[in-house]
């Protein structure tokens, strides 16, 4: 893994610098943006598309309660016991059943989907720098290539910042 990067102390030079790299050519992929609090008026924050996560828990909800469903009406059904003309299926106790059930179905599938989503686990390195919990806001290139990289040190130090860091 290759990477240069920057540490910016305020969201707007931070903007300036993602500005500059893709005045300068840098493809989008290849700039990286790590926070340690969102800053949703910016645009690099918002550059991130956003995810399904929700339809899939909902999904994953919808599959738990059918299942919770299908348990809770066969195993009352299947074996054959006189009720005294009282349903067979009772629902009320039912609900529990059906929430568990719906509650565990739509809370791993919302784990599965963070995890295929955000990549983990992975063996591959990706850039940070401990200052990030401190409040700075990293950008980065990954992957430049060699020639550029003088190019891509003179357009971070022009955006404000004292140290560019190299990995």
């Amino acid at each position: 893994m290759k990477a240069i990067y920057g540490l910016f102390s305020d969201p707007d030079s931070a903007q300036h610098a993602v500005d500059e790299l893709r005045k300068t050519g840098v493809a989008d992929r290849s700039i990286t943006v790590i926070t340690s609090q969102p800053y949703e008026e910016y645009e690099f924050s918002a550059r991130y598309k956003q995810t399904w996560i929700f339809w899939i828990a909902a999904g994953g909800g919808a599959l738990g309660l059918a299942a919770g469903l299908t348990l809770a009406y066969l195993t009352e059904t299947l074996w054959p016991i006189v009720t005294g003309g009282m349903p067979i299926v009772s629902w009320w106790p039912n609900i529990i059943i059906m929430f568990e059930l719906t509650m565990l179905g739509s809370i791993v599938a919302t784990v599965v989907s963070l995890f295929v989503t955000t990549k983990l686990p992975t063996t591959q390195y990706r850039v940070y720098d401990p200052e990030v919990t401190q409040g700075k806001i990293l950008v980065a290139v990954e992957e430049p290539a060699d020639k550029d990289i003088a190019k891509l040190e003179s357009t971070l130090r022009a955006s404000g910042i004292e140290e560019v860091k190299k990995v």
